[in-house]
């Protein structure tokens, strides 16, 4: 199989929840290389939890970037993957940002907390990306 083909699941083929992240994580980090960022971290955990990417963007370069990645199907029931970040996951991503600051530096940083929310058809390909700057 080369790089260009995607995984096509059987129609009865269930994909876990894990997998469709995973799909949806791939097509921010490539999102953001494509457009001159650097990708400094990806699923960075601690105790408190996960941040999906911590990022360089190429302008200005004195900012770290905390993106929450958000992937929904386009025939999703759950709401949009935006709606999805609720003042929990907020709270949740603010605390693993500090402890990333406190073990990594960055205090002469500029941050920001971006969301990007990937959208996939039924054959898990990717269908649209909407990306928040300073969502919260």
């Amino acid at each position: 199989m080369n790089n260009n083909e995607r995984i096509v699941p059987a129609v009865n083929q269930r994909v876990s929840r894990n997998e469709v992240g995973q799909i949806g994580e791939k097509a921010a980090a490539d999102y953001l290389e494509r457009h001159g960022w650097r990708i400094v971290e990806r699923n960075w955990r601690c105790r408190s939890g996960e941040i999906d990417l911590i990022a360089i963007p190429p302008e200005p370069e004195h900012t770290l970037v905390f993106v929450e990645v958000r992937t929904r199907r386009a025939s999703g029931q759950f709401g949009t993957a935006v709606e999805s970040v609720d003042y929990r996951k907020q709270r949740q991503v603010r605390a693993v940002a500090q402890v990333y600051l406190h073990r990594h530096g960055g205090a002469e940083l500029a941050l920001r907390f971006d969301v990007a929310a990937v959208t996939l058809d039924r054959e898990l390909g990717v269908t649209g990306l909407e990306w928040i700057q300073g969502a919260f």
